[in-house]
């Protein structure tokens, strides 16, 4: 069975209504990024970040997977299939994909101010954190964000899943973001490669198949071009 990997950004879930960051609506035009995405933000003002993150974890909770996010689901039936996000909802996950490695983190998950390296479960029931939150360790709780300035942990096993894929899937991403971005120096020579997204994507490499549709109709156009890999 083929090892078909897939790097998902924010367009991948832009149809189940998670709000971008990016873009002409993005939330960084409503938010400083170093205000709210950032360990000195979160120094600065604890209550503005804690707030923000839990008013994306009730959005997140108001919405579900679209017809992309299930599509992938399919096709582990044909393919190893490995999904690289730079999201940190959980619609993956919940449309059924197995092999999820969030590369920003998660944000039905909390940790400590004092270990990044240990997350806790957000409950759907209580979805906030709230200034004076512990954790066990008596760290105040934040999001299980990768905030910007901060080290991406998962960045080594994803690299390691690109470098050993047959077949690389690109969607929803403008690919502007390290070191999510540089993921494709990893990809090996004559390796096919697709693209999904409904806007111009630049990139370096020419050997791309760009699908220019939104994430559920680029899916589905994908899993008909994929049948001559099985």
């Amino acid at each position: 069975m083929k090892r078909l990997v897939i790097l998902t950004g924010a367009g991948m879930s832009a149809e189940s209504g998670i709000s971008t960051f990016r873009g002409s609506n993005g939330l960084w035009n409503n938010y400083p990024v170093e205000q709210i995405a950032t360990p000195e933000g979160f120094a600065a003002n604890p209550q503005l970040v804690l707030e923000f993150y839990n008013q994306r974890r009730r959005e997140l909770l108001t919405v579900e997977p679209n017809e992309g996010h299930k599509g992938l689901v399919a096709l582990e039936k044909y393919f190893d299939v490995h999904i690289i996000t730079q999201n940190v909802d959980n619609l993956h996950e919940r449309a059924g994909s197995t092999h999820v490695i969030h590369l920003h983190g998660e944000l039905m998950k909390s940790c400590s101010v004092n270990n990044k390296e240990v997350p806790f479960d957000i409950s759907p029931e209580h979805p906030d954190i709230h200034l004076g939150d512990k954790a066990p360790d008596g760290g105040q709780l934040r999001p299980f964000i990768v905030w910007f300035g901060e080290d991406v942990p998962k960045i080594n096993e994803a690299i390691s899943y690109v470098e050993s894929s047959d077949i690389l899937v690109v969607i929803g991403t403008s690919l502007n973001v390290y070191p999510a971005a540089g993921l494709l120096h990893y990809i090996n020579i004559g390796q096919p490669v697709f693209l999904i997204d409904p806007n111009p994507v630049n990139t370096y490499r020419k050997d791309i198949h760009f699908i220019v549709k939104g994430a559920s109709e680029g899916v589905k156009l994908l899993s008909g071009l994929l049948r001559s890999y099985h």
